[in-house]
């Protein structure tokens, strides 16, 4: 069942799907932006949002490709026959996962602080060693509150406290068995070799900070999505749809404008 927003002037239809810890209230900044230009559809992930926990699938969601799943039962109940697709962290896979499975449905992808593998590998590196992971998982065990307290001002990444309430609220939003499976499945995954299976136009969005995503992720999926763009802003914080909203607009200005009529 739809459990989204859908608004806006446009013919063609943009997605907007958003990271972990955060829901649909996420775009509120790009929204008048897309609304201009396209007819909008946003949703809040499972186990996200007021409803969330009711969506949550342990098993289904235990996995990236159960959201991919997800989403592409959302397309088809909105009657969505092919649209531009906005996802932020880890919907950044999730749309790519959908967009192989479904080619059809994807006219070109916008993927914002997505990274394929959060741990680092021989010659690949994706910001997290396995005991940081481990600390992280006991810390949301232990105290799901101070855990959020610590957790939403460094993934935020600057001084902006109305972003970091804002994604505090979400997140305690979120029941905390979910979130800790949630997270389980995010920073386990290792998604490198569904990268280059996506034969659709893929704009990546990297803050040139970011303590949950690190540049060097931003340029190997670039590299490794054949025709892909990289568009670096020079800003800090995992949220830059939140934060710096102008410069995300400005490379979205540039790469979607022409798209959008």
């Amino acid at each position: 069942m739809f459990n989204g927003r859908r608004s806006g002037q446009g013919k063609q239809v943009a997605v907007l799907s958003h990271g972990f810890g955060t829901d649909q209230t996420a775009w509120t900044a790009l929204r008048p932006w897309f609304e201009a230009r396209f007819d909008v559809i946003s949703f809040d992930l499972a186990g996200c949002g007021p409803q969330g926990a009711e969506r949550y699938d342990f098993e289904r969601h235990g996995a990236l490709f159960g959201y991919a799943d997800d989403l592409i039962d959302l397309l088809d109940e909105c009657g969505v026959s092919q649209c531009t697709y906005i996802g932020h962290s880890m919907s950044g896979m999730i749309g790519a996962l959908a967009a192989i499975a479904r080619p059809d449905l994807f006219e070109r992808l916008v993927l914002i602080g997505a990274s394929p593998r959060y741990l680092d590998d021989v010659d690949y590196t994706g910001g997290f060693k396995p005991q940081d992971l481990e600390g992280l998982f006991q810390s949301m065990s232990a105290n799901y509150q101070a855990w959020v307290a610590g957790f939403a001002p460094m993934v935020v990444g600057v001084d902006d406290s109305a972003v970091i309430a804002d994604f505090s609220n979400t997140l305690f939003q979120m029941r905390p068995d979910i979130a800790l499976n949630t997270s389980r499945t995010i920073f386990t995954s290792d998604l490198r070799g569904s990268a280059a299976q996506v034969a659709k136009p893929v704009h990546v969005i990297q803050t040139a900070v970011d303590v949950a995503v690190p540049v060097q992720v931003g340029q190997w999926l670039a590299k490794a999505i054949d025709g892909a763009t990289l568009d670096v802003i020079d800003a800090a914080g995992h949220l830059p749809h939140m934060t710096a909203a102008d410069a995300v607009i400005g490379i979205l200005e540039q790469r979607l404008g022409g798209a959008a009529h």
